[in-house]
């Protein structure tokens, strides 16, 4: 895991190398200080000429420079490799979330993947920058501080054997308590922006329901278990402080009672060594210090770091053949003997033994109730999932033989739920072309029935859509989804009940325009509308997961109870509303 995290430093090496010099060199710098501050107090005391004491202290003032350049030199690196670090990780996760199938996707929820990008990330990036700077600062100040403390006190060093394993033993009591909290903190925020996440989605819901009160509440309960975790874990952390202030007074008492004993009673250690220990007390004890901050900064991150590396190494399910072929000829379609369910571990089938097979440039309608498994089925057409069982064939060509991208180029879908994305319509549609023209364009939205209300804007196709289109209605935004959909020019058009909330007119134009202009595109329409797939070359009747009829308008009416019911259904409704009229 660790290998793959420090793998995404990549261009941000030298700076971490750097950091790691300059620290070294501080550290170094720190623990000679007390010892040349020491020479020079004895020189004073001495009375040593002022040439000497003179360069002592130039040589003192030059290294507390060096050292403080040092200092702010690592200060600079290490933000520059630690940003560095966070921004490769959030590219490669959001380039490896790219590559994910459906299936995938169902395994992460979009809330836990945003609190992985932002939260997660966040963490391990502060976890680096500590340790960088304090992780090999700490231990080498510690080092350094002991062995130069034993080697001018003598046995005024034995106090820090009676304060370090105290210290480090509280240190560690301190944090193995504070950890359980901290690690249970992140799968609560993943709940905390799911909540936001669909709040902020459905506020029409939500305010429709005036549910504002029990939305408010239901966020304050998780928002408060996130507090509650954080308090709890931040006052056993907060018992850092007073340990220190103990470890460090009672080091401190202890030097300078045995240490003034020892150099006025028994004249073996003078003035210079005492402050000399003092000073190395407290090197001693902060570097300790900031030993327990990483460990408590590295618990945090190692959660969080898991849950990085789970979606950086998470496998897509659907890969491309070793040789993929690059052509999709034409738009024929044919199901044999496909069964599929969403993952190995479910005991039922969303699809069972379907056998269909459609020619190039037909149109074929899909309709049957809710949970008949409509979507499932064309969403195998393009391999957005993989069959369980059988195969599914593009133009005479089991679609697992073909370059992903060259399959989904071929195969335009516009699904249940229409998204479009900040900016102009002219830069949403040409998702379907990037280099599409402005007449191109302009004939594809004619052809979805949307030219008309796009003129009527003022700002036409430069005017600006909202987040999620939230400033066209929904007949509108469906009829540009179907408009960006047919720049493409694909050879299969697969309309995933994406004419629901356009008027029946509107629909029959759009349907007549697609025999009129593209002739060669097989279409599949699925749609609760008979009317939508009564003109269809193909209808087929789906009923739990299986084909139940397959035929003509005229022939379903005759041969399909299901297909009888719903058409006499909707007609009686039709009529009624006629009368009522």
């Amino acid at each position: 895991m660790l290998k793959k995290i420090l793998s995404c430093l990549r261009e941000y090496k030298l700076p971490t190398f750097l950091t790691l010099f300059f620290i070294l060199a501080e550290a170094g710098i720190e623990a000679l200080l007390p010892f040349i501050m020491t020479r020079l107090v004895t020189d004073v005391q001495n009375a040593a000429p002022m040439n000497d004491v003179l360069r002592v202290g130039i040589i003192l003032m030059i290294l507390a420079i060096v050292s403080m350049m040092c200092g702010g030199s690592a200060g600079f690196t290490a933000s520059k490799a630690a940003t560095g670090l966070s921004k490769n990780l959030r590219h490669d996760m959001f380039e490896r979330v790219q590559t994910y199938s459906f299936e995938n996707i169902d395994k992460f929820s979009s809330s836990s993947l945003v609190t992985r990008m932002t939260t997660d990330i966040t963490n391990v990036q502060m976890a680096f920058m500590m340790i960088i700077r304090m992780g090999l600062r700490s231990p080498l100040m510690f080092i350094f501080s002991v062995f130069m403390a034993f080697k001018m006190g003598g046995s005024l060093a034995m106090a820090f054997v009676f304060v370090i394993p105290v210290l480090v033993l509280g240190l560690f009591f301190i944090s193995r308590y504070a950890m359980p909290a901290f690690q249970k903190v992140f799968k609560k925020y993943d709940r905390l922006n799911e909540s936001i996440e669909e709040n902020v989605r459905a506020m029409r819901v939500v305010k429709g329901f005036s549910r504002e009160e029990h939305e408010k509440k239901k966020f304050g309960i998780s928002a408060d278990d996130i507090c509650k975790d954080f308090t709890k874990a931040e006052q056993i952390i907060a018992l850092n402080s007073p340990l220190m202030q103990i470890c460090l007074y009672f080091d401190m008492v202890f030097i300078l009672l045995v240490g003034s004993k020892m150099a006025i009673l028994e004249h073996s250690v003078n003035v210079s060594q005492i402050s000399a220990m003092l000073t190395y007390g407290v090197q001693i004890l902060m570097a300790l210090m900031f030993l327990s901050m990483i460990y408590v900064m590295v618990t945090m991150s190692v959660e969080s770091a898991k849950r990085i590396y789970e979606v950086l190494t998470e496998e897509p399910t659907l890969h491309n053949p070793e040789t993929p072929l690059q052509i999709v000829t034409d738009g024929s379609i044919s199901f044999e003997n496909v069964s599929f369910k969403y993952s190995e571990k479910a005991q039922k089938f969303a699809l069972s033994n379907i056998n269909l097979h459609i020619q190039s440039g037909q149109t074929v309608g899909i309709i049957g109730g809710t949970g008949s498994s409509k979507s499932t089925l064309v969403q195998l057409i393009p391999r957005l999932y993989d069959v369980t069982e059988g195969s599914v064939k593009v133009g005479g060509v089991d679609v697992r033989n073909y370059d992903i991208n060259i399959l989904r180029n071929a195969v335009a879908m516009v699904l249940q739920k229409n998204v479009l994305f900040s900016g102009t319509i002219k830069e949403n549609l040409r998702w379907g072309n990037a280099q599409a023209t402005n007449k191109e364009i302009m004939e594809a939205c004619q052809l979805a029935q949307a030219d008309d209300f796009v003129q009527s804007f003022p700002d036409g196709y430069d005017t600006y859509i909202e987040q999620g289109g939230t400033n066209v209605s929904g007949g509108q935004k469906q009829r540009l989804c179907i408009a960006r959909a047919l720049l493409k020019k694909p050879k299969i058009l697969i309309l995933d009940d994406s004419t629901s909330a356009v008027d029946t007119k509107t629909d029959a134009f759009i349907r007549q325009g697609f025999r009129d202009f593209i002739p060669d595109t097989t279409k599949i329409i699925i749609a609760q509308r008979i009317s939508s797939v009564q003109d269809a070359d193909m209808i087929i009747v789906l009923d739990g997961g299986a084909v139940s009829a397959v035929g003509t308008h005229e022939e379903l009416l005759q041969t399909s109870e299901i297909y009888r019911e719903v058409y006499e259904q909707q007609t009686n409704s039709n009529n009624g509303g006629e009368e009522n009229a």
